[in-house]
């Protein structure tokens, strides 16, 4: 099944801000929104999306692309 991410809340940690930065986590963010993942569902995609940005997800929302 193919998803598009509507938003997304990643659990960012900004405890060292020269590593990765409030910048950073808005850009990674803004990147994220709108793509187009291939998951065999819900709990797959989250996992497909951790795995391609190395953060954990809080929250998203998303819709299914009819093909």
């Amino acid at each position: 099944m193919q998803f598009q991410v509507t938003q997304i809340e990643f659990d960012f940690d900004f405890d060292d801000p020269e590593t990765f930065s409030f910048s950073d986590g808005h850009e990674l963010t803004e990147e994220v929104i709108g793509m187009i993942w291939e998951a065999i569902d819900e709990e797959d995609l989250v996992e497909e999306i951790t795995s391609a940005t190395g953060w954990c997800i809080k929250s998203i929302d998303y819709r299914h692309i009819l093909k």
